[in-house]
C-alpha cells in the first residue's frame, strides 16, 4: 500500500492522506460496479486494498452513481480533473504491473465512462 500511495504523491502531486482516500473510493467504486470476479483480481494485486477501502469517505456524492458520482466525490476532497486522472491511472497501473492486466481490461470495459480517466 505505502508504494502506491508514495507513488501517487510523487507523480500525481497531492498529499499522501488524500492519496489514500482517493485510491480507497476508486477501490470501493469499482468493487460496486465492476464484474466481481474481475475486482476480486485486481484487489488480490493492490496490497492493502481493503484498508485503503476503509479509508474511503462514505456517502456524499457517491449516491449519484457511475463515474460521475465518484468524481464528485474525489472533486469533494479537493482533487482536479487531472488529479482524478491521475490517481486512477496511477492506481490501475499499480494493479496491472502486479498480475492484474487482464482484470483491469475488463473491469474498465465494463463500466461506462471509465476509460476516459484510466
Amino acid at each position: 500500500m505505502d508504494e502506491l500511495i508514495n507513488r501517487i504523491a510523487a507523480n500525481v502531486g497531492i498529499d499522501a492522506e488524500t492519496a489514500k482516500k482517493a485510491v480507497g473510493a476508486i477501490l470501493a467504486f469499482l468493487e460496486k460496479e465492476g464484474p466481481a470476479d474481475k475486482v476480486k483480481d485486481m484487489l488480490a494485486a493492490v496490497p492493502g486494498s481493503q484498508d485503503l477501502i476503509g479509508q474511503a469517505p462514505s456517502g456524499g456524492m457517491l449516491s449519484m452513481g457511475g463515474v460521475m458520482g465518484l468524481g464528485s466525490q474525489l472533486m469533494g476532497m479537493g482533487m482536479g480533473m487531472g488529479e482524478i486522472s491521475g490517481v486512477a491511472k496511477e492506481t490501475m497501473g499499480f494493479a496491472r504491473e502486479n498480475g492484474a492486466g487482464d482484470a483491469i481490461d475488463e473491469i474498465v470495459a465494463s463500466i461506462p465512462g471509465l476509460s476516459q480517466f484510466v
